[in-house]
Formats: structure tokens, C-alpha cells, sequence
């Protein structure tokens, strides 16, 4: 009886757990370090300043760098991407701290460098307001950049994120920027897990290769009696400088690199003086990796006349833009390589490789010594490339800015490893070689 007229404790159910509440800034900074990302270059400023708040509670996750211009700060980023092959990542706060990107945005598009740029905005109320220190930076970076967008909600700052590290890196690597406005900075919103993108519905960044392509430049090569491979640094972002080495080795096909190209292969593989020389030699030439611009053909009319032209490159928009060819390979050059080099027959092509050896030694006993010691007590720059290069065995990463002297190394530093040559390319952007040489320190 007692124990009915017990009375029994209501259950309580135990209460949902409640997510944790961050802000957008450091929806951002998890985002990064998600993404592997460990070493940052920026300057702030207003309209970032809640993501350098935030910045503080990561230092032992994030290195800051400090620089003292925006544009030291995307050119420490290119820096850092081609040396460490990963992508560069850089801050900025909004108007003129956004402008002040632009150079090296366009250097980092016509380079091929994968690095993502994130800048600080006014309010999104005020947007369109001519508010202080507010420029439309997104349509300012179209035509500077692979990608671009604006974030105005915390919500989608860690998907913006995501989509612009595989847009940067995949395919044919470029620059990428996001915007992010000061209130999604600021907002709260609930802790989420990040996920890492893949798959973009309307992006295919790399193209299929196609096994009859490969058979048609096989056919070129094998039947080609003075064949030439001229060497981009696509080589470098695909990582195919063993493959580059297979295949020259065993076709007997000497190599030249264009600027970027430097260190695909070693330079002493088959000289620097003598690929020059004959370009227009040749019956075949095989680009890889490489877009034929003006630096490298001068007059197209009067390049490569004898040769049928072989092309392998990632991006469809660079075959046929300046020179014709005989045929194109769409592909990763790594995968390309690989194709080739198994399609293609053993060669050695001896009478060919020795014209090469010949000018090598011309190079060596005409320019080198005795041009480098035009009277005693004067010194000049190729003779200072050329002892830098002794002394670091070709291994040092070097960083050069924009000029005589840049071709003066290209020449003369004779380059063994891939990552070495950091140069500004394409845009020819003097400035480059101090923040750049941030590269070779972090």
C-alpha cells in the first residue's frame, strides 16, 4: 500500500546539447587551418581588423607575417606558393589595402600561382555608399583573378573558403579573392564542421587525356630526326620533373626550360647556351607546360620554321593562341609525360645531342672565361652569378626581381632542383624579389 501511495519523480529528459556560437572571423581562421594553410602575409586595417582579433587566439596554428605594403604581401604569397607548392594566402583590408592587391594578382594569374587573397569590407548595409574606405573590389579583380566573390553573411564564409582553395590549386593554378564584409566578421553563428571542396558542377579543371593525342605526337617524335623539348614551368606545378627527365632520357631529346621553367631539370642536363641556340634547328619541337609567349618566340614569324609543333598543356585556351600547331595534347603535363613516354620508341639522337655540346663548350671557354674577366680588377654580373652558383651547387633558392640581372641568373645560375628560381614572370613586376624572398625564409 505504501508504495503506491509513493509518488514518482517526473523524468527529465537531458537537455539537447547546445553548439557552441563563434564569430565569422573565426569561422574564417578554422577554415584555413583546415585547409593546411600555416603561414599568412598581411597588413590591417579597419575593415579586417575583427579577423586579426581573432588572429590572436591561432598563433600557435597561424604565422603572421607582417609586411609594409599590401602589395609586399600577395607578392610574399607567390613567393611562398612556388617555393612550397602550396597555395599562398594573404590579408588586406578593404579600398585602397584591396587596390593595392592588384599587381599582384595579375602577376599571380599570368604566373600560374595558386594563392587566395582575403580582404576586409565595410558594413553590408553600406555597400554601394561610397562609404569610407569602401571600393567595389570584386569587379575591380575580375580580370586580375581566376575567382573572386563576395561574403556578406558568416554563414558563407567556410564555403567561399573551401571553393577558392580548389579553384586555386586544381587545373591551371591562379589567384583567388574573397571579400568579406565587416558584419559577417563580426556575426555569431552556430560551430560547424568544415568540409573541403572537390567538385564545382560547371568547373572541370582537368581535361581527360586522350590516348589518340598521345599517339599523334608519338608518331611526330618517333619519325623526328633534330626533336626539341622546350620545358614550362607546368612541369613545376604538376610535379613532373622526374617524368620530364624520363622522358628525355630515353628519347635522347634535349631539354630547354623557359624562365618559369628553370630547375624542371637540371640545367646541366643538357646545357643553357646550346637549347637556346637551336631553337630553330630543330624538325620537332615539343612545348610542355609552356604558352609560347612573346619572350620566348620573339618574331613568331621566324620561330621555329623547320619544326612541326607539338603542344601539351592544361589550359585549351593556350594551344593555338600564338603559335600553330601540328599537335596538341590537352592534359596534365605529369600525366602527359607518362602517356608519351611509354607510346614513344628509345632513342638517342647523337649527332643532334653533340651540336649541343659543342655550343656548351663554346659557352664555357668563350663567355665564361674570358669574358668574365674582361680586365683585372673589374668583375662582372655573370661572373657573380656564376661563383654564386659554385658556391651553392646549384641548390640555394634564389629570387630574382626584374631586369638585366633576372636574365644574367637565368643564364648563368645553373639550377639542380625544382622550386628554385622564384622570378616574376609574365608581368615583369619590378618590386618582386623583396617580398618574394620571404619564400626562401618561412
Amino acid at each position: 500500500m505504501d508504495a503506491l501511495l509513493t509518488k514518482t519523480e517526473p523524468q527529465v529528459k537531458p537537455a539537447d546539447k547546445v553548439k557552441a556560437k563563434i564569430s565569422g572571423s573565426e569561422v574564417l581562421l578554422r577554415s584555413l587551418v583546415a585547409e593546411g594553410v600555416d603561414t599568412i602575409f598581411g597588413y590591417p586595417g579597419g575593415a579586417i581588423m575583427p579577423v586579426y582579433d581573432a588572429l590572436y587566439h591561432y598563433a600557435d596554428q597561424l604565422n603572421h607575417l607582417l609586411v609594409r605594403h599590401e602589395q609586399g604581401a600577395v607578392h610574399a604569397a607567390q613567393g611562398y606558393a612556388r617555393v612550397s607548392g602550396k597555395i599562398g594566402v594573404a590579408f588586406a583590408t578593404s579600398g585602397p589595402g584591396a587596390t593595392n592587391l592588384v599587381t599582384g594578382l595579375a602577376d599571380a594569374l599570368i604566373d600560374s600561382t595558386p594563392i587566395v587573397c582575403i580582404t576586409g569590407q565595410v558594413f553590408a548595409h553600406l555597400l554601394g555608399t561610397d562609404a569610407f574606405q569602401e571600393t567595389d573590389v570584386v569587379n575591380t579583380t575580375i580580370p586580375v583573378t581566376k575567382w573572386n566573390v563576395q561574403v556578406t553573411e558568416a554563414k558563407d564564409i567556410a564555403g567561399a573558403v573551401a571553393k577558392a582553395f580548389y579553384i586555386a590549386a586544381s587545373g591551371r593554378p591562379g589567384p583567388v579573392l574573397i571579400d568579406i564584409t565587416k558584419n559577417a566578421q563580426n556575426e555569431m553563428i552556430e560551430e560547424a564542421e568544415y568540409e573541403k571542396c572537390s567538385h564545382i558542377r560547371t568547373y572541370r579543371p582537368k581535361p581527360e587525356l586522350k590516348l589518340s593525342e598521345v599517339e599523334a605526337a608519338a608518331k611526330l617524335i618517333n619519325e623526328a630526326k633534330r626533336p626539341y623539348i622546350l620545358a614550362g614551368q607546368g612541369i613545376l606545378l604538376s610535379g613532373a620533373s622526374e617524368e620530364l627527365k624520363a622522358f628525355s632520357e630515353k628519347t635522347g631529346i634535349p631539354v630547354a626550360c623557359t624562365l618559369l621553367g628553370l630547375g624542371a631539370i637540371p640545367t646541366d642536363h643538357h646545357g643553357n647556351y646550346g637549347p637556346n641556340v637551336m631553337t630553330n634547328e630543330c624538325d620537332v619541337l615539343i612545348g610542355i607546360g609552356m604558352r609560347f609567349d612573346d619572350r620566348v618566340t620573339g618574331n613568331v614569324s621566324k620561330y621555329a620554321k623547320q619544326a612541326k609543333i607539338i603542344h601539351i598543356d592544361i589550359d585549351k585556351a593556350e594551344i593555338n593562341k600564338i603559335i600553330k600547331t601540328d599537335v596538341s595534347v590537352l592534359a596534365d603535363a605529369k600525366e602527359a609525360l607518362i602517356a608519351l613516354t611509354q607510346k614513344c620508341k628509345a632513342g638517342k639522337h647523337d649527332a643532334w645531342i653533340g651540336q649541343f655540346r659543342d655550343l656548351n663548350k663554346i659557352e664555357n671557354e668563350r663567355i665564361i672565361q674570358k669574358e668574365f674577366h674582361p680586365a683585372a680588377g673589374q668583375i662582372t654580373m655573370g661572373e657573380v652569378i656564376n661563383h654564386l652558383s659554385d658556391l651553392s651547387k646549384g641548390e640555394a633558392v634564389v629570387v630574382t626581381d626584374v631586369g638585366q640581372h633576372q636574365m644574367t641568373t637565368s643564364r648563368y645560375y645553373r639550377y639542380k632542383n625544382p622550386r628554385t628560381s622564384i622570378t616574376s614572370g609574365g608581368a615583369g613586376t619590378m618590386g618582386f624579389s623583396l617580398p618574394g624572398r620571404q619564400s626562401s625564409r618561412t
